[in-house]
């Protein structure tokens, strides 16, 4: 084996201990919340029990379709004979390594006086420090690096955009642009934007900025004009790619753009970084996205080569571009700033310059670190599988009754959705609005075929019920948090879908 492949795989090595540190951390936080237990993080693992199922499959998505997503965990699941939160945390682990391949693309190749591998695995540990410093339960925090961890919340998409920015890096190092790398970067554009649309806004378009800024030098014009058009001519038949699945795309998310309340915009995510200010690890976690953003506007400054400069400009214009771009349309969901975590990190590996140490000095310090960075992740994985494995009895007392009781009930979209991926048949928990219509949003619509229901799960999220028709439960069982309302044997009829 030479030096090269050895230095790589003791990259991967490394990062695998930081990823798995990171997920420990995380798992053992108010965060885990998100990570195994909130309704938004669940779809992936539905929509992959489903698959493997072999069921049929009607299901109604958001404007992301979480293809690559689902892809993923679907292959550990069918892989691993693990429940589902260790299914989860191998996910996070798997997200985290997946990001550290993209970042050491980025790094570009390994030539004398660089060290890619070394900065690969800084950025990461970079990100995961972030990602430590998420401390909130809410699922609206301005906690972003910790959503790298999720099965939904973009994991793909961010880690397309970096593939995206060290394909084009490779590029302009080469001097010309090839046919395999152009093949790779339409693919992934294509790939990224047909699942999830915000690729366009978090890697085409800064992009795009970036690269046309720079085709002001005749030099590299061409090579630079020929890089846009297949960014985005990829972007573009990534979006054509999603009229096959119009069917199962119950909101295109154009209904999220209100530029009228963009005044609004600025005091939510304004009131978002004032709270992620309160605790310690945030402001840390903001000072250190500060400081990275301040040294790529400096590093772009200053003289270097064109793929250094590119990766610098975008660790700081994906970030704003973002931002503009979030306020100017009035949004209002903190995961869709989520560039402005990961790419600022990119400026570690913009230029990989190894650091001016004796060669015996550099590569004892490199291994003792290694070691240590090995032995933390070893000791970390106890703390995650305790994360994964921590008794919900209210769950259990939910999941054991459906299961033993053969019949089929309803519940709303935050109550139900944890229970129906533990319960043994997952359409044996059918999920209804607060007026028992089906509530087609992020779930199989072949689950509305029962019709009828005989008992209703519910606890503090639940919207009071207003039935269709008046009927009081038998009895009421009550497991903790949640409560179960059983009409025995009368039946509650389902109205019609809505999403």
């Amino acid at each position: 084996m030479t030096r090269t492949w050895v230095r790589e795989l003791a990259g991967w090595m490394c990062a695998a201990a930081v990823s798995i540190v990171t997920a420990s951390v995380v798992a053992s936080s108010a965060r885990s919340d998100l990570l195994f237990r909130d309704g938004d993080s669940l779809v992936v693992a539905m929509l992959a029990r489903s698959l493997l199922s072999g069921e049929s499959l009607d299901w109604a998505m958001s404007s992301v379709l979480f293809l690559p997503e689902t892809a993923a965990f679907t292959a550990i699941d069918a892989a691993v004979p693990a429940t589902v939160n260790g299914l989860f945390a191998i996910s996070a682990v798997v997200n985290l390594l997946a990001l550290y391949g993209a970042i050491r693309l980025v790094a570009g190749r390994g030539r004398a006086g660089s060290a890619p591998v070394t900065w690969s695995v800084v950025a990461l540990g970079v990100f995961g420090m972030l990602a430590m410093t998420d401390v909130s339960a809410s699922r609206e925090a301005l906690d972003l690096a910790s959503l790298q961890l999720t099965t939904t919340y973009y994991s793909a998409t961010v880690i397309g955009v970096v593939i995206t920015v060290g394909i084009v890096r490779r590029v302009i190092d080469d001097g010309r642009l090839r046919a395999s790398p152009s093949i790779a970067l339409g693919a992934v554009a294509l790939v990224s934007a047909l699942s999830n649309p915000l690729y366009a806004v978090w890697a085409t378009l800064p992009l795009a900025i970036i690269l046309g800024i720079a085709a002001v030098s005749p030099s590299r014009r061409a090579q630079i004009l020929a890089l846009i058009a297949v960014l985005l001519a990829g972007t573009t038949a990534g979006f054509l790619a999603r009229i096959p699945f119009a069917a199962w795309i119950a909101n295109t998310g154009v209904g999220y753009a209100q530029p009228d309340h963009w005044h609004e915009s600025v005091g939510y995510y304004a009131r978002l970084i004032a709270e992620r200010g309160q605790s310690l690890p945030g402001l840390i976690g903001l000072l250190v996205t500060v400081a990275l953003i301040v040294f790529a506007v400096v590093r772009t400054a200053q003289q270097g080569d064109p793929g250094t400069r590119l990766v610098a400009a975008m660790a700081w214009a994906a970030p704003i571009v973002v931002v503009v771009g979030a306020i100017a349309l009035g949004t209002h969901a903190a995961r869709y700033l989520q560039p402005l975590v990961f790419a600022p990190v990119l400026v570690l590996v913009a230029s990989p310059r190894a650091i001016r140490l004796p060669a015996r000095l550099r590569r004892s310090t490199a291994a003792i670190v290694g070691v240590v960075l090995l032995v933390v992740g070893g000791l970390s994985i106890p703390r995650l599988t305790d994360a994964t494995t921590r008794p919900d009895p209210d769950l259990a007392c939910v999941t054991d009754w459906v299961d033993a009781s053969g019949r089929t009930g309803a519940g709303q979209f935050w109550t139900v959705r944890l229970p129906a991926l533990h319960v043994a048949d997952p359409s044996r928990l059918v999920q209804v609005d607060h007026q028992l219509n089906g509530y087609a949003w992020l779930v199989n619509r072949t689950d509305f075929a029962v019709g009828e229901v005989s008992f209703l799960v519910e606890d503090s999220q639940t919207v009071p019920w207003d039935l269709p028709q008046a009927v009081q439960p038998e009895r009421v069982v009550e497991c903790g948090r949640y409560s179960i309302l059983d009409f025995g044997s009368q039946t509650l009829p389902l109205g019609p879908q809505r999403s």
